[in-house]
């Protein structure tokens, strides 16, 4: 049997929105395959909001439900994609000032 390639393999997506305060953990906000993977990743796109790829974090992520907090088990891994996205929008905000 063929294992398929990156290529062939089916686009996944998650979001994550964390507001401190507001909730203890980030918490799953959008989540899909193919098309609708290809839908959230636009509209990250379209905001500005960055993308970090990390498939094994994306299948986990993918078995929680909408609106469900992240376990404490992901919280690091989390926590190290969270540090990437303000990294990022510090950075943004340099280049656009």
């Amino acid at each position: 049997m063929k294992q398929k390639t990156d290529t062939e393999r089916v686009k996944k997506a998650v979001a994550l929105k964390y507001e401190p305060g507001e909730r203890q953990a980030p918490v799953v906000i959008a989540k899909g395959s193919g098309s609708i993977a290809e839908a959230i990743l636009g509209k990250a796109a379209e905001n500005g909001i960055p993308v970090q790829q990390d498939s094994s974090l994306v299948e986990v992520l993918s078995k929680l439900d909408i609106d469900q907090e992240i376990p404490p088990e992901l919280y690091t891994l989390v926590a190290e994609i969270l540090s990437f996205v303000y990294r990022s929008d510090r950075k943004a905000g340099e280049i656009r000032k």
